[in-house]
């Protein structure tokens, strides 16, 4: 039973480790063939992501996986020993990419408990012929831009004063050019003994390098308070020998190591204190299941509840309990904190999910002969890992929909005086207890003719044409079976896919809008939660129901006076504030609750904010603030019928339910 459960773990961080992984190397390649270009930082990174993956899938016995990785490992060997000057990025980004393809495919199946049986003969022979082709074409070119080794010797000026820092200026400049140096002392900012030998001896720098020795010497000669240079062009078999010879204890490295440091600028740190450095990060993070922060995240919510129903106890009302109510205010205290560590630890960035769009974009842009830029704004954005898992889907149906249906072929685009390349824009951002999302593209937008026409052959219109507004017309485009396209292609014609991001964003609680204008591009919003497990709320009551109002929605509350109340010219009723107008929603009304405060001097109003949009909800009394756990309506409601304007529900201190209200559905409905 224990080796059962060690499989079972290993199994699981397997899959995890190397779907991360997976994630890493696809944003590299993409990243890489944006630029048309493997920089040495990806091609390392790469080779490490396929070194790792090879082992930890042999280790786990997925041979295929094990021997595909091996392959395009050598691959990348190769390309960072020898430096081919003659390749396609393109085409490498494509081969890696299915190599990917394969391997992703692979994890779905073990995760799903199905056989990894997929037969990858077929792409490793791809990619061995791959290698030998590119032997082929850069042997000759390999020959003759052989880079030549150089010895040089720099003396600083007397009394210059930091030889040492400014021999790491030197160092720093030199990885832009050079494709292998090493140099002497090598502890130049750890010891402050290391400018003395600058001093006396000079500072020693052994490199290789694609340049003739005028251009070297030019390159030295740039050096600030430099007194000599001792320049000579050396065989490359002299450098480790006389480095071994003058000082066993110099820093030998190698191009690899090089590039791996080059972002962080640790190249020259001593290889020990590396190890240091990264064994106290491994150490300092942990691996924890999605499972078990979800069951934590239930538990703090019922421990909200559990302590809403202690200090709110009917029971203890009009007594005066002095310790009980200080000790209540420090579990309230404890309460939240633990809820904000809970809800810190499952917050996770929209970076990688927004990333993933490349891979899209790339394809499809391929697919559709067309050219297409992806722009994204906001990704360090958090929200709740739930979220994320149930908005990645939608996020990628919008994305293919803007590349298809939006964005023109680079001939209609420049007839119609636009660029070449079209731009698909994500953006994020914070809105409250909200997250908004934008999908937004520079295509030829919406065609209001075209929706109308395909809505009446499908017998979908509501109402009227005439009566129909712009917004109205657009959300056709939700409704089940509704498509524009004459022909199914690989990515639309189907009608299904709209009215299926509509009901995931909804069933979140999210909500979403679109906005288009002919020639100049759509842009459709997701309003989502920022989590779907607490909320700070304002409870009030309506007859014997009570409801919750999200505290971050409301700009005030107050008793209205009579004759501030006006009616519209449809016969609305509005509230003047302050010089302006706003709608009043009487929520026993809406709702048929019956309830013996209808007169506005009776009530309350609470003046809730969404979108810059406001509302003033009518109701009997406040009955105070709280933090509530959301709980989805009971599937049997949801099944039964939608209930406009509210998004959950949740239980209060004495046992009650309480409806959580969607401010912005129900400024939509008013």
């Amino acid at each position: 039973m224990s080796h059962q459960n060690t499989n079972d773990t290993m199994l699981d961080m397997f899959l995890f480790e190397s779907s991360q992984l997976i994630e890493q190397l696809e944003q590299a390649i993409l990243s890489s063939d944006k630029d048309n270009c493997y920089t040495g930082a990806a091609i390392n990174e790469i080779f490490r992501i396929m070194h790792t993956i090879k082992g930890s899938a042999a280790m786990m016995t997925f041979n295929e996986i094990s021997e595909l990785a091996h392959t395009v490992e050598d691959l990348f060997f190769y390309i960072r020993e020898e430096k081919p000057q003659r390749f396609d990025c393109s085409s490498l980004s494509d081969l890696v990419l299915e190599s990917v393809d394969f391997i992703k495919v692979e994890l779905i199946k073990i995760k799903n408990h199905d056989a990894a049986d997929g037969d990858a003969s077929k792409l490793i022979h791809t990619v061995k012929d791959y290698i030998m082709n590119l032997k082929k074409e850069n042997t000759n070119v390999a020959s003759a831009s052989r880079p030549s080794a150089y010895k040089a010797v720099i003396f600083f000026e007397e009394g210059c004063e930091m030889e040492n820092v400014r021999a790491y200026t030197i160092i720093h400049k030199l990885r832009e050019v050079a494709d292998w140096y090493t140099y002497f002392p090598a502890d130049i900012l750890e010891s402050e003994e290391s400018i003395e030998v600058i001093r006396k001896e000079g500072f020693t720098i052994y490199l290789k390098a694609n340049y003739t020795f005028e251009e070297v010497q030019d390159f030295f000669m740039q050096t600030i308070f430099l007194k000599n240079l001792e320049l000579e062009q050396i065989e490359e078999d002299a450098i480790v020998p006389q480095l071994s010879a003058g000082n066993p204890e110099a820093l030998y490295t190698t191009s690899r190591n090089i590039l791996e440091n080059n972002e962080t600028g640790t190249a020259d740190k001593k290889p020990l204190d590396r190890e240091k450095h990264l064994a106290s990060t491994v150490q300092s993070i942990i691996s924890v299941s999605v499972e078990k922060l979800d069951k934590l995240m239930d538990l703090v919510g019922e421990m909200v509840i559990a302590e809403a129903m202690v200090i709110q106890n009917p029971d203890l009302h009009g007594l005066e309990l002095n310790n009980f109510k200080k000790a209540a205010r420090q579990l309230n205290k404890i309460t939240s904190e633990i809820q904000d560590t809970v809800m810190a630890v499952r917050m996770v960035p929209l970076s990688a999910t927004f990333h993933k769009m490349n891979r899209i974009v790339r394809d499809m842009c391929k697919n559709l002969h067309k050219e297409v830029q992806l722009e994204i704004e906001g990704e360090e954005t958090e929200v709740d890992k739930n979220i994320i898992e149930h908005i990645s889907d939608p996020l990628m149906h919008l994305v293919r929909n803007a590349l298809d249906h939006g964005i023109e072929t680079p001939e209609a685009r420049q007839k119609k005086g636009k660029p070449r390349t079209g731009t698909v824009t994500l953006k994020a951002k914070n809105n409250g207890n909200d997250v908004l999302i934008v999908i937004k593209d520079d295509g030829k937008g919406l065609n209001k003719e075209s929706i109308l026409k395909k809505a009446r052959e499908n017998h979908l219109l509501p109402k009227s044409e005439a009566d129909l507004s712009d917004n109205e017309i657009f959300n056709l485009i939700l409704l089940p079976g509704f498509s524009t396209k004459d022909s199914v292609t690989e990515y639309s014609g189907r009608g299904v896919g709209m009215d299926v991001v509509a009901k995931n964003i909804e069933a979140i609680g999210g909500a979403l809008s679109i906005e288009s204008v002919p020639d100049k591009g759509t842009a459709i919003s997701l309003k989502i939660p920022l989590t779907l497990a607490i909320i700070d709320g304002m409870n009030i009551k309506v007859g014997s129901s009570c409801y919750t109002i999200p505290t971050t929605a409301i700009k005030e509350s107050f008793r209205p006076r009579r004759e501030n109340i006006i009616l519209d010219p449809d016969g609305n009723e509005m509230i003047m504030v302050r010089g302006s107008c706003y709608p009043i929603l009487r929520l026993h009304e809406f709702y048929g609750v019956d309830t013996l405060i209808k007169k506005f001097s009776d009530g309350i109003i609470v003046m809730a904010e969404q979108d810059e949009k406001t509302i003033c909800i009518f109701a009997d009394e406040l009955l105070g603030q709280q933090q509530v756990v959301v709980k989805a309506l009971p599937e049997y409601i949801r099944r039964y019928k939608k209930i406009n304007g509210i998004t959950g529900c949740t239980l209060l201190g004495d046992g009650r339910i309480s409806l959580i209200l969607d401010i912005a559905g129900l400024i939509d409905m008013i």
